[in-house]
């Protein structure tokens, strides 16, 4: 096949419009062309008097001899899986998040069937739990925003960009679409599926596993494992009666998801290592999406835009970074708590992100340096310390502490909401979240709030909603796995966000996938 890259595109087209333009301005004979699709779609705003689409657009031609002169298009080919047999013992999936869902789904893809571990409900029924918190701010532990089948991400944006490059990025996206993704994330520069799609994505690879012999129990927490010789034999697991189910395994998948404090507290006691890594924190922005629509893309153009997103940075001289993470154009403030009395803040859109307001986390870096705690977990006590401290300055019943802008820079307590609503439910609390963040972070978050005004007109608008806290970017801590993914117990694979190979829905389910393969050749 061959590629065209850079299709400038500035009208409203439909992509066999597309196609017919640029066959016609690059003098390919329509009948030459046996087949062709989109590869990439992306927004080029850089000059506010000349937004435009660029497009790639690979075909297969007949006599593609005469087509020379053009770029062949670049082919990816998955690294071939060998499978041995694991003697009846079923390998145990750990987490229903993306890296779970596709270490199991590469599992069954190749002949073993796994059993996967949830202490969250299905996603149908999390759903249904989630929506009772934000009505009635009545949390449940075990299955929330947090936990449950399809991970953190399910209620969020839905987003697939990644830093990470690896053939298995284009698996993700065609696996995606198998199970009822639209299309255009194989080609979009930013993908993203949406929270209202993601849930009945999630379920439809739970249904394709099971329907392939593999076996979820939801409900169900792991509390212990067994060894023998540094070896592990089995998988001690309670369910919701309170039952005790011991499942004898030798390949465990470690797919816990950052927040899994309890699980690595069990972990670490039974001699697992774990080492302290760096992490943010800070608090969610809400903006009025027309504004950053405006900012970004001006009023000149004529075309039919999605709604706009950003990304900033900011390197302070204090050595810290102050950051944008998650933007979700068009959504809402979630509350995403999973302990009791504290207030966790995330981001979600749904698929058309056709919200008011946009938002996004500004967060601040966090070191192990910053801890005297030696202990590897010092990170999590120190999130949960802040999150105590958003639940008792919010009031009451999971309300979050809110701030503008404007006070936030002159360290005084909101009197009164302006021009920007918050999204945030059970409900909001006029506060100054000076008087829970820690000193450094507060600092940065000041100094990086004015330099990104710099960068994006308007982003330090007086009326900006600033909601506290933001506390779960990533997670706190570290698995240290060998080149064959296993922890220092044998059997064990540490895997995605929660061990600390992972940031977001894609480079988890990569990993997902890598742990898998790596079961699969043990």
């Amino acid at each position: 096949m061959i590629i065209i890259n850079n299709i400038k595109i500035r009208k409203n087209l439909s992509s066999n419009e597309i196609f017919e333009e640029t066959i016609r301005k690059n003098k390919i004979r329509k009948e030459d062309v046996l087949e062709w699709h989109i590869t990439k779609k992306s927004i080029d705003a850089r000059d506010k008097q000349d937004v435009h689409y660029t497009y790639a657009i690979a075909f297969k031609l007949k006599n593609e001899h005469k087509y020379k002169h053009f770029h062949k298009a670049p082919e990816v080919e998955l690294p071939e899986i060998k499978t041995n047999n694991l003697e009846n013992k079923r390998p145990v999936v750990v987490g229903a998040g993306p890296s779970g869902l596709f270490s199991a789904l590469t599992l069954i893809q190749n002949g073993l069937a796994p059993i996967v571990v949830e202490q969250g409900e299905c996603v149908e029924n999390r759903q249904i739990t989630v929506d009772k918190f934000l009505k009635e701010g009545k949390l449940n532990p075990l299955s929330n925003v947090q936990f449950g089948e399809g991970g953190a991400g399910t209620f969020s944006d839905g987003k697939l960009t990644t830093g990470i490059s690896s053939p298995f990025c284009k698996k993700v996206l065609q696996e995606f679409v198998n199970f009822g993704a639209p299309e255009q994330i194989l080609y979009l520069s930013k993908p993203h599926i949406g929270t209202d799609n993601l849930v009945n994505i999630v379920k439809n690879i739970r249904e394709y596993i099971i329907s392939k012999g593999g076996s979820f129990l939801f409900n169900t927490k792991v509390t212990n494992f067994n060894t023998e010789n540094n070896k592990i034999t089995s998988v001690v697991c309670t369910n919701k009666q309170n039952e005790t189910i011991v499942i004898p395994t030798s390949h465990l998948i470690l797919a816990i998801g950052h927040s899994s404090r309890d699980t690595f507290e069990m972990l670490y006691k039974n001699g697992v290592d774990m080492e302290k890594k760096n992490f943010s924190v800070g608090v969610r922005i809400e903006h009025l999406q027309d504004d950053i629509n405006k900012a970004q893309y001006g009023t000149d153009t004529k075309l039919k835009l999605p709604p706009a997103e950003y990304k900033l940075s900011y390197h302070s001289p204090n050595g810290r970074s102050c950051y944008t993470f998650c933007m979700c154009p068009g959504g809402v403030v979630m509350a995403s708590s999973s302990d009791p009395n504290t207030i966790v803040t995330n981001g979600m859109s749904y698929f058309l992100r056709d919200g008011v307001n946009a938002n996004s986390a500004v967060l601040v870096n966090v070191v192990p340096e910053d801890f005297e705690d030696p202990s590897p977990l010092s990170g999590i006590y120190f999130q949960k310390n802040l999150e105590e401290k958003a639940f008792i300055l919010g009031g009451s019943n999971y309300f979050a502490p809110i701030q503008r802008l404007e006070d936030f820079m002159n360290n005084r307590k909101s009197e009164f909401i302006g021009t920007i609503k918050p999204s945030y439910l059970p409900g909001v609390t006029l506060s100054n979240l000076n008087e829970i963040l820690p000193e450094f972070v507060a600092t940065t978050l000041k100094e990086g709030l004015s330099y990104f005004d710099t960068k994006l007109k308007g982003f330090a608008n007086p009326d900006s909603i600033l909601t506290g806290l933001e506390t779960r970017s990533s997670s706190p801590v570290k698995i240290p796995r060998n080149e064959h993914l296993v922890s220092n117990i044998s059997g064990i694979y540490p895997c995605g966000e929660g061990a600390g190979y992972a940031g977001g829905i894609m480079s988890a389910a990569v990993d997902g996938i890598k742990c898998a393969i790596a079961v699969l050749e043990d």
